[in-house]
């Protein structure tokens, strides 16, 4: 059975069965970044140095291949001159074709215009008849030359005549390239040896470069580390490069919105248990009140029954706010999706709020412009309408009024909230929908709100594939829109 497994500290890699040990400091970007940048350094020498190796091996037989051709020129012409190709006979020109041969360690033919060896400074096929193809080019009228680099010699064929004369014969020249060579392979040692420095060079400095550029990583690791060990400074202040200022604005604001949610967080337990306590709390004392009157009228126990009552519905209120929340953060919470008469759900939650509205002498106004049914959780659209409406009263002034309106078009309904109210300050707009925030929160605490009504509506909507906005003046009142599909789109997956 083939595995192909990794563990997930790098440690340890299973391979085809295989188990292979990977230094977990592999996994360091400094490195990984040192080991890149050594390689390419690497590479690179390596590259350059054979570059310039072939390049100089090309250079020396390009100027050697001129210098021959230059020398077989000049013989051309006393060839010419001296009528060499018919008799053979020159003592000047046999010497100076031994000095050519002697001079570059090589073999010089001289041909005749019938493919014949004249000469030959070998002594080995004078009067044999050569064909070739760089002959025949030479023949032609062109200079062929060519570099056999595996046999180490150069082949040099020169045409014999005289201005536009045809051609009467030809030089070729055969030149062993072994000290070119050797003069390669010196230069070869001495580039190995350069290679060698360069890369031990290009491994230091890649070593220091990879701290350097990991070097302000570190510095915000250790930062967080000391945040979050609650030493050090508050905030991330690392602006070597351009995305480590990036991270450090984005982990600033995260860390701000981190300590808003845990100032919120503590809040909202402190509120919490002082509004659980306190219905206990009126309970406790009403039923201590009837305990230590065995006799009282019954009026005095319908009385204090009453408060009871009212009490544990306050008590019941909190905890249902608690439940609600809950249910609507759990990921994949079901919707009973169902096709419902919106503006009726929005006449029966506003008549059911009539009485709280009436208590502060708060007008609470519905218009509706036109029948709208869509398909939607009823409780939890009802939690949404609610919630905005109950804000609205609550956070009013006396004598003001709420303003409710229904509105649809072919793919969406709409429903504002509008009140006179006290309105909400611009920076606390953006926080208003999370948990636990409360704007006014000694006015909150009078009302007996929890910072979870907001939250709540936002959830549900946002369950619906919905979107939720406010518009708010301090002073002046607040407008909430709520924009719902008509239609549930199911997310797939």
């Amino acid at each position: 059975m083939i595995r192909n497994t990794f563990t997930q500290s790098g440690e340890l890699a299973i391979i085809s069965g295989v188990k292979f040990f990977v230094p977990k400091f592999i996994k360091s970007l400094q490195v990984r970044v040192t080991v890149i940048l050594s390689v390419f350094v690497i590479l690179s020498s390596v590259i350059l140095m054979n570059a310039i190796l072939q390049s100089y091996d090309q250079r020396t037989v390009s100027v050697r291949t001129a210098e021959i051709q230059n020398q077989c020129m000049i013989l051309s012409n006393q060839l010419v001159n001296s009528d060499y190709l018919k008799t053979g006979v020159s003592d000047v020109i046999d010497t100076e074709l031994s000095q050519l041969s002697n001079i570059y360690n090589g073999r010089v033919l001289v041909i005749d215009d019938e493919f014949r060896i004249v000469e030959d400074t070998y002594d080995l096929e004078e009067g044999k008849t050569i064909i070739s193809e760089d002959v025949v080019k030479c023949f032609r009228g062109e200079k062929p030359a060519s570099y056999d680099r595996k046999s180490r010699y150069i082949e040099v064929a020169v045409p014999v005549k005289k201005g536009e004369e045809p051609v009467k014969g030809m030089i070729l020249v055969s030149v062993s390239t072994d000290s070119l060579r050797d003069n390669v392979e010196a230069l070869q040692s001495k580039a190995r040896i350069a290679t060698v420095a360069i890369s031990i060079i290009g491994i230091f400095l890649s070593a220091i470069i990879g701290m350097l550029l990991v070097r302000p990583l570190k510095r915000m690791s250790q930062s967080i580390e000391e945040m979050a060990g609650g030493y050090g400074d508050n905030y991330l202040h690392e602006n070597a490069y351009d995305e480590t200022e990036r991270i450090s604005n984005a982990f600033n604001k995260l860390w701000d919105r981190y300590k808003v949610l845990d100032a919120s967080r503590e809040e909202f337990v402190a509120n919490v248990s002082h509004e659980l306590k306190t219905p206990l709390t009126s309970m406790k004392v009403l039923a201590d009140s009837l305990l230590m009157q065995p006799d009282a009228p019954t009026e005095i126990y319908r009385e204090f029954m009453g408060d009871l009552s009212e009490e544990i519905e306050r008590e019941n209120k909190i905890i249902n706010d608690l439940l609600d929340l809950v249910k609507l953060d759990k990921k994949g919470a079901n919707l009973n999706i169902k096709s419902q008469d919106v503006n009726e759900l929005v006449e029966r939650i506003l008549k059911r709020l009539q009485p709280l509205a009436a208590k502060s002498n708060i007008e609470l106004v519905f218009e509706s412009f036109r029948p709208v049914t869509a398909e939607i959780d009823e409780v939890k659209i009802a939690l949404v309408i609610t919630n905005l409406v109950e804000n609205a009263i609550k956070y009013n002034k006396e004598n003001g009024w709420v303003h409710v309106s229904l509105n649809a078009d072919h793919k969406y309904f709409y429903l504002k909230v509008a009140d006179s109210g006290i309105g909400i300050p611009k920076e606390d707009t953006d926080h208003i929908f999370e948990r636990f925030f409360r704007v006014d929160k000694s006015h909150s605490r009078e009302i007996g709100g929890t910072g979870l009504g907001l939250s709540i509506a936002r959830n549900a909507v946002v369950m619906h594939r919905g979107a939720i906005k406010v518009y708010s003046e301090p002073g002046e009142g607040t407008t909430f829109t709520v924009r719902i599909p008509l239609t549930y789109i199911k997310r797939e997956g």
